[in-house]
């Protein structure tokens, strides 16, 4: 019977240890999948944001034929991305709106990552295209 009972209350004690080595073992895997959800997210975030950004700007290039106007919309059309955009990170091609014709917009962005276990920066692109005139 005492070897009954010394062997009952041992068990559970073994267990909880055994427990914790595995929580200790699937911690590291766990918090990379949380960081990589989050990484992931908030990069998703901004490339909708620059592909938003980039049609606005030519948008406003297609209608006014003012490349610094679209420039100036293309930048304040994202005004989540931090930091912002600049206005070298935005390209619009051609110069000069011809009717009939189409502009294109494109930012190129790189964006810095929050934890660094993915890398330091990914460079994006948001495109935007339009007739001009319209």
């Amino acid at each position: 019977m005492h070897r009954f009972l010394s062997a009952h209350v041992r068990g559970p004690g073994g267990e909880r240890g055994a427990a914790a080595v595995e929580f200790a073992l699937m911690l590291p895997v766990l918090l990379m999948l949380v960081l990589g959800l989050l990484e992931f997210s908030r990069v998703y975030n901004v490339q909708i944001s620059l592909s938003n950004a980039a049609r606005e700007g030519a948008r406003v290039m297609a209608i006014h034929n003012d490349a610094a106007q679209a420039r100036s919309a293309a930048s304040a059309a994202a005004p989540s991305v931090s930091p912002a955009i600049a206005s070298s990170d935005i390209t619009v091609s051609p110069d000069t709106c011809a009717d009939g014709s189409t502009v294109t917009v494109t930012i190129d962005y790189d964006i810095a990552l929050m934890t660094g276990f993915f890398g330091v920066e990914i460079p994006l692109s948001g495109k935007g295209v339009m007739l001009c005139g319209g």
